[in-house]
């Protein structure tokens, strides 16, 4: 008979892939919370310019933006970025740190919309002002549950 050392400890495809499920499910729900939280805050921002006065009129349509308007375009543009952190923490090395990087690269070029939009300078003020609260909530959050997530 031959015997040999066996631990009896088979680490198979099932208990890597559960334990990336997790991670992928933890980040989405986080990314969830974080997009709720940037849709409050940046319509509450935006009632909150419309109060002191601004009219948020552009002038290429001559609309308004309605408050839901700014509630919509900012869960989008959230879960665009949940659907690259996800995409990040599957095929990067580091996650967190591309992320940040993508990111705040995308959230500079969106501020070149609200300049040449040819509103008028409060409008213009408050749009740039506008596109910096989600970021402000959805970056940090999502950069800090990717490195929690692969360290």
């Amino acid at each position: 008979m031959n015997s040999m050392n066996d631990s009896g400890v088979v680490a198979g495809p099932a208990s890597g892939q559960t334990s990336h499920t997790h991670r992928l499910r933890g980040l989405a729900v986080t990314g969830f919370i974080a997009t709720l939280a940037a849709m409050a805050s940046t319509t509450l921002a935006a009632a909150l310019a419309q109060a002191v006065g601004v009219d948020f009129e552009v002038p290429d349509g001559g609309e308004t933006i309605p408050l839901p308007g700014f509630a919509v375009v900012t869960g989008f543009f959230s879960v665009v970025g949940i659907v690259i952190a996800v995409a990040l923490l599957r095929w990067s090395a580091r996650p967190a740190e591309r992320f940040v990087w993508t990111t705040v690269s995308l959230t500079a070029i969106s501020l070149v919309l609200p300049l040449l939009s040819g509103a008028n300078s409060a409008t213009t003020t408050a749009l740039l002002g506008l596109h910096l609260v989600p970021a402000t909530v959805m970056i940090p959050t999502l950069a800090r549950s990717l490195r929690t997530r692969t360290d």
